[in-house]
């Protein structure tokens, strides 16, 4: 009680993948932390942010600093802007420390597909993210990230949390957890039901463990929280355990303390998965953290104050409120078995954190209710083929015939899957090939906004070519995954996925509510017809586009950076003579800048850089989103100038700001109103596409685009 009554300390965690994680804690240590010695704040002497010793690669801090004095005090202002504007770039997660464990112990590979069932606000969706892109030289790996959240305003928090990470493996969902629908994937031409290798499993909690950073939780708290949360908890963990692969590995956490949310989930989901699901040990997986054993016995409160100890106690009366799954089980042979010990307690006092639950379920075989041979239902279990064009043409024919019927050979039909065969079946008139349009209105109601179709791109889509000619993209690139998001006029904006997650696109589009997926390519060009190509590159998904492109390559040296992310438009002549023999004889338009580090130069910058750019008649500008360029400007320790070039480039920049929508039309514009009207992020609304000034295709909902944007 004691610990809960101190401020949280602020902890942070160095986010992005492996290399320039590597930077960013290199620049921490030796600048940061270094200024914030010997420092006192309101007669308090600032210790020096310390790792936390369970965290993999020594990637969280935790400091004794509370949020509120990093925001208020005017000497820590810089070490606060440092961490705002990194946030914003996504190198950094202002995470609380215990929110660091469910990732951890999913123990997700690059392989693993991945559900994350509730998860806004997103820090640990990004930690998922970051788990697939463990190797940076693969732009796409095998598994994905599937996010979701019944509140379809923190789904806008979620898009914005993933989009720093610019990956193509993940897809934010909006539907309610405890029903959220089976998936189909094609394998080999046949239909399967998608199961998860791993499953997050952060459940809708009362929140006791967190009263040290939600003062409210003090004034709210009542033992009827639990109770009315319990049933749901339960409804969540079971759906997740009925999508989970054998072998997976789901993880169940809250960010309380309560048994009845805790334990006694566990429990009755143990009880009735009759030996699919056993509890791992996990106790020598995070080496360094401290935590208690789970308990098996426990009583239940009701909001006056009366306490059971076993269900046949609780009258009549109370039988609405308080149900027989959250008393421990009576037989203590069962409840031996069940190893309840196994779960974590994590409290207050013992690391100075938020106090936390967190058990790890692996799956040993089907759910007992899906074992039963499905219901025949007058129609033939083989699923009909639909008639579709030739296999050698997917993105025509991938569409999937929403009056196909659902078989499902190895599991029972439950009732979630009936309705949705005759909602299928209702809906089979509205289908385009290729296109994944929104669900059905009639299953699910949509509120908020209307999102755009998903589009991919066709075979032989007149528009592919010139880009591919343009930069000549290596055979292997697999084109059949870009996307864009209208179905009329002009495509603006490119976007790209993984192909497993087009697997789930194409063949889910009327079963699920997607928010937002793919990351931004190419734009187009407002006067891109006078060029060689109408599209130019995007930053935000440089990282994966990188390796298939083979010409417009501008390799540059660190001087280079430094005045092509301090200078707006600097000509040839500022340039070294190896960058500006590369630039000579390139056409004008869209070209990639990029940095490779000299390991005999160790006191240089030792991450690699890609940068886009454009090469206009005499000069060469780049095309990068405010806070990247500071990021990478920092990176350099030249932080000064990125302070003092404020005056002009971002200033230009953020003049243009103001006049010009962002160019994102992945509901970036939406993304932001929502989050910031629900208050639900400090930096919620901070936008992280490229700014309109940078960008010759503005978004056609703002103003008419300025064709000074383009260099000379």
């Amino acid at each position: 009680m004691e610990a809960l009554r101190e401020p949280l300390p602020a902890t942070l965690r160095i986010t992005g993948y492996k290399s320039h994680a590597k930077e960013i804690l290199h620049c921490l240590k030796n600048k940061y932390f270094k200024e914030l010695e010997d420092l006192e704040v309101d007669g308090q002497k600032v210790e020096v942010p310390q790792p936390l010793s369970w965290y993999p690669e020594e990637l969280a801090w935790h400091t004794n600093l509370s949020r509120k004095i990093l925001r208020k005090s005017p000497q820590l202002e810089k070490f606060h802007q440092f961490l705002v504007s990194e946030t914003e770039s996504g190198n950094i997660s202002r995470q609380e420390a215990v929110s660091m464990i469910p990732p951890l112990l999913l123990n997700a590979h690059p392989h693993h597909k991945i559900l994350d069932m509730c998860a806004a606000p997103g820090s640990k969706t990004t930690q998922l993210i970051e788990m697939l892109h463990a190797d940076m030289n693969v732009p796409f790996p095998e598994g994905f990230v599937i996010a979701n959240d019944v509140d379809n305003k923190r789904c806008y928090l979620l898009v914005h949390q993933a989009k720093r990470l610019s990956s193509p493996c993940i897809m934010v969902v909006n539907h309610d957890a405890s029903s959220i629908p089976r998936l189909k994937i094609d394998v080999d031409g046949r239909k399967e039901i998608l199961f998860y290798d791993r499953i997050l499993c952060d459940v809708p909690c009362s929140g006791d463990g967190t009263m040290r950073k939600n003062i409210d939780v003090w004034k709210k708290w009542t033992t009827l929280n639990s109770l009315q949360l319990h049933g749901l908890q339960l409804r969540i963990v079971t759906r997740g355990a009925e999508q989970l692969v054998e072998g997976g590995r789901m993880v169940y956490s809250t960010c309380s303390l309560n048994p009845i949310e805790d334990e006694a989930v566990i429990a009755s989901l143990l009880e009735k998965s009759e030996g699919a699901l056993e509890l791992a040990d996990v106790s020598s997986e995070l080496p360094g953290l401290k935590w208690m054993p789970g308990i098996a016995h426990w009583k239940v409160m009701t909001k006056d104050g009366h306490w059971f100890s076993e269900w046949e106690e609780v009258p009549h009366s109370r039988h609405t409120q308080i149900r027989p799954t959250m008393f421990p089980p009576k037989d203590p042979e069962k409840l031996q078995a069940m190893h309840l010990e196994r779960c974590l307690r994590i409290l207050p006092h013992h690391q100075n954190t938020g106090g936390f639950f967190v058990a790890v379920l692996v799956k040993k075989s089907s759910m007992p209710w899906n074992k039963r041979p499905p219901k025949i239902q007058g129609e033939p279990v083989e699923p009909r083929e639909p008639v579709r064009s030739s296999p050698a043409h997917p993105a025509e024919g991938a569409a999937v015939d929403p009056a196909e019927p659902e078989s499902k050979p190895a599991s029972g039909m439950d009732d979630t899957d009936m309705t949705e065969r005759s909602e299928n079946v209702e809906n089979s008139g509205s289908k385009k090939d290729g296109v994944c349009g929104p669900p059905p209105s009639k299953k699910m109601k949509l509120f908020g906004f209307k999102e755009d179709p998903f589009v991919f791109i066709p075979e032989d889509d007149p528009l592919f070519p010139p880009i591919q000619k343009f930069y000549a993209l290596d055979p292997s690139f697999p084109k059949m995954n870009l996307l864009t998001r209208t179905t009329e006029g002009k495509k603006r904006q490119l976007y790209m996925v993984s192909k497993e997650l087009r697997n789930v696109l194409v063949n889910n589009s009327e079963r699920m509510k997607v928010i937002n997926t793919g990351i931004k390519v190419w734009c187009r060009n407002n006067s891109g017809e006078e060029f060689d190509c109408a599209f130019r590159l995007a930053q935000e998904g440089i990282y994966t586009l990188y390796p298939f492109i083979n010409s417009r390559i501008i390799t540059v040296s660190i001087e280079d950076v430094k005045i092509l992310l301090t200078q707006e438009n600097p000509f040839f002549r500022k340039l070294s003579s190896e960058t500006y023999s590369q630039a000579k004889d390139l056409a004008k338009g869209s070209i990639v800048l990029k940095y490779e580090p000299d390991p005999t130069k160790p006191d240089t910058l030792q991450c690699p850089i890609v940068l886009c750019g454009w090469r206009g008649k005499a000069s060469i500008r780049t095309f990068v989103p405010k806070n990247e360029r500071l990021h990478y400007l920092r990176m350099m320790g030249l932080e000064g100038l990125a302070e003092k070039k404020k005056e002009g480039t971002v200033m230009a920049q953020e003049s243009a700001d103001s006049s010009g929508l962002p160019e994102d039309e992945v509901s970036a514009e939406h993304g932001a109103e929502q989050a910031t009207s629900a208050g639900a992020s400090e930096d919620a609304s901070a936008d992280t596409s490229e700014d309109a000034s940078a960008d010759p295709a503005s978004d056609p909902s703002g103003p008419a685009p300025r064709e000074a944007a383009l260099p000379r």
